[in-house]
């Protein structure tokens, strides 16, 4: 059991890996699609590209949007109204007609032409209530048939234009006044329906709705069907009219079917197949060639969260509207891991991502060459993130491709321009503005996952930082070779490629430890003492070597990166103090080199290694008598061969070509350093 825990215990590193990757690959898998995905891509007037396409099995042809939305439109314009009536209106009009009539109109006229007055007004009556007065204006077509509901039974039907608006009874009386030669009552009989003529008609809306619905639910989405191993379309025929509702028939089919569950455990074992596979290929990446980073389980999640980030992102838009995929800004992908580790590793996380989003987007080929054109062109043109311009003239720059691209592509697919639609011009400069959040983006990641941008070592080269401040006045000798120093390893590593800002910070902190015993380095002995003189070569030794250990602490407690750290460890790799050691060897000759031995360890990159030969060549520097061309390039020559003698740059992926091109600017800093001046007449 014991063993177990021990073996667990050794490998937990790689089982923290394996559970990183099982837990993306489940989390993209559940974020993508589960249903089928039609394996054809086709438009609209343009030949079918692929192989004569049969059907794989029976389905019905769906209607178009266009024709769906015709016939809806022809069932609203042809569908019932309908209006409740209040059958005792007319009865209670009646009867205050009776009682009002005899108020109106005066006993001086005959009982005859009384008679036939009452006869006029019950006509009138009945006129207005055949089909209904009203009870408010409604903007309906006069031609809409209309259903006059009784409770919940139907009464009479008719159409709107027979229905009485309110403001129309006046012109009926006068009309049926008109027609009896009885103009001259006109007056007394509007008096009198003014104010007994009562609306019995309200329209019942509730009811008008729920009759519309169920016949839009009554529409058929399908017309005919299509069976099983029918030819839908040869290889080479335009796609249009019937073939094209066929196809996309096939493709919904495809995509909106409900799958058994055999069916859909097939799709996710596949699916989970191909996130695997492309996870697996950015580990073996990593193991390959970035093991460094492989190494770090902090870094590793990192790549693996802004993968599943922008895999998360993506799906969310494409389940809201795909047209709308090109906002999601894929290339801050690159640009991040550029930031942090190195523009190979930026440009192959991206490529990756960009194939496992390949399987859910629609377009997927134009997507992805879109996508990969972006990513590389993002990795060619930011260079110095931490300057603003320069991701600024890069966004452009990505949008500019974005734009030329995809008009390339609509016009292979259309023919032509003209039907070419700005607005996804917009996209692109809307998906150019969202990768200006990268700035804050990078900032957030340096706070959550303890990582360290050039934008940081940017804040870090400032000599007015706390720190170097204190440096500074402590250590006034030793921050002015800090400089030198950071000098000579910027050009440096500007000849051969390397991070120029990252040693440059690395050589201003790389002796921060001398604070603790300032006096005892002699770049700090102003006043010509020296106390190695009272101490014996060990202890002197001791205190030379304790300024890196010194100098980790300090660092740490200012909270400075680890990648910043790595150059005070590694600036002595594990050289002897040649000095302190000759000396002792003097009174012993046996006496143990590793007493004055640095703790280490060794350089383990290009910058520390620039870094070490920087600082040995330039602390070295200042015993030269008489400085000469010839005396400085052997001089170099000298301090820097006897490093790699030691195998000091063993662990260092540095070329001797590289070393060689580090050793001439040093030679040619230092001559323009130590030039001869003339002499001035006093």
């Amino acid at each position: 059991m014991k063993d177990f825990i021990n073996k667990l215990y050794r490998n937990h590193s790689l089982i923290y890996k394996a559970l990183l990757f099982v837990c993306t690959t489940f989390l993209i898998v559940y974020l993508f699609p589960k249903s089928g995905k039609f394996k054809y891509n086709f438009e609209k007037g343009k030949p079918w590209q692929s192989e004569d396409l049969q059907a794989p099995f029976d389905f019905a042809i769906r209607k178009s949007q266009d024709e769906i939305e015709k016939e809806k439109q022809e069932i609203k314009d042809r569908g019932l109204l309908y209006f409740d009536v209040d059958e005792s209106v007319q009865t209670k009009v009646l009867e205050d007609y009776k009682a009002s009539f005899k108020e109106i109109f005066p006993d001086s006229i005959s009982v005859e032409k009384l008679n036939k007055l009452k006869t006029v007004g019950r006509d009138i009556i009945s006129n207005l209530y055949d089909f209904g007065i009203l009870s408010e204006n409604y903007n309906f077509k006069d031609e809409k048939v209309v259903n006059i509901l009784s409770g919940n039974t139907k009464k009479t039907n008719t159409i709107y234009g027979n229905l009485i608006a309110q403001e129309d009874v006046k012109t009926i009386i006068e009309s049926v006044l008109n027609e009896r030669s009885l103009n001259q009552y006109s007056g007394q009989f509007t008096s009198l329906f003014f104010d007994i003529i009562k609306p019995n008609l309200s329209y019942n809306k509730s009811f008008t709705e729920k009759a519309l619905n169920d016949e839009l639910n009554k529409i058929s989405y399908t017309r005919g069907s299509v069976e099983k191993n029918t030819l839908i379309i040869s290889k080479g025929e335009v796609v249009e009219g019937d073939k094209f509702q066929k196809l996309k028939s096939l493709q919904s089919e495809y995509e909106s079917q409900v799958w058994n569950e055999s069916n859909y455990n097939w799709i996710l074992f596949a699916y989970t197949l191909l996130v695997a596979l492309a996870l697996l290929m950015l580990l073996l990446f990593l193991r390959k060639y970035r093991i460094e980073v492989f190494d770090n389980n902090t870094k590793v999640t990192f790549i693996f969260f802004n993968v599943l980030l922008m895999v998360f992102i993506t799906t969310l838009v494409v389940n809201y509207n795909s047209e709308y995929i090109y906002v999601v800004p894929i290339c801050v992908l690159p640009l991040v891991l550029k930031a942090f580790f190195d523009a190979r590793l930026g440009m192959f996380a991206h490529v990756i991502t960009v194939l496992l989003l390949g399987s859910i987007v629609p377009n997927s080929y134009e997507y992805m060459f879109l996508q990969i054109l972006a990513g590389i062109v993002t990795i060619l043109t930011v260079s110095e993130l931490y300057k603003r311009a320069n991701l600024f003239i890069s966004v452009g720059q990505i949008t500019l491709i974005y734009i030329i691209a995809y008009f390339a592509f609509f016009v292979i697919h259309e023919g032509s321009i003209e039907t070419i639609d700005l607005n996804t011009f917009l996209l692109f400069i809307l998906c150019g503005l969202a990768t200006l959040f990268v700035q804050p983006l990078i900032y957030a990641y340096e706070k959550l996952f303890g990582l360290v941008s050039d934008v940081s070592l940017l804040e870090l080269s400032d000599t007015n930082t706390k720190l170097l401040k204190e440096l500074s006045n402590v250590s006034p000798g030793t921050f002015h070779h800090s400089l030198n120093v950071a000098n000579l390893a910027e050009a440096s590593a500007n000849e051969i490629g390397a991070n120029a800002m990252l040693v440059r910070v690395g050589a201003l902190y790389h002796d921060v430890g001398k604070m603790v015993n300032p006096n005892y380095y002699t770049e700090n002995q102003s006043t010509g003492i020296n106390p190695h003189d009272e101490l014996s070569s060990k202890e002197s030794a001791r205190i030379i070597t304790d300024h890196v250990i010194n100098g980790i602490e300090i660092a740490k407690k200012h909270n400075l990166p680890d990648r910043v750290i790595d150059f005070i460890r590694t600036h002595h790799g594990t050289s002897v103090v040649y000095y302190f050691y000759m000396k002792a060897k003097e009174a012993d000759k046996e006496v143990d080199a590793n007493l004055f031995r640095y703790p280490g360890p060794k350089p383990f990159s290009k910058e520390t290694a620039i870094l070490m030969m920087c600082d040995s060549v330039e602390a070295a520097s200042k015993s030269l008598k008489s400085p000469t061309s010839t005396k400085i390039d052997a001089f170099v020559e000298n301090i820097i061969n006897k490093q790699i003698e030691e195998e000091q740059f063993l662990n260092a992926n540095i070329t001797f070509k590289e070393i060689q091109s580090i050793k001439k600017i040093l030679k040619h800093k230092l001559a323009n350093i130590y030039h001869l001046r003339i002499e001035y007449p006093e």
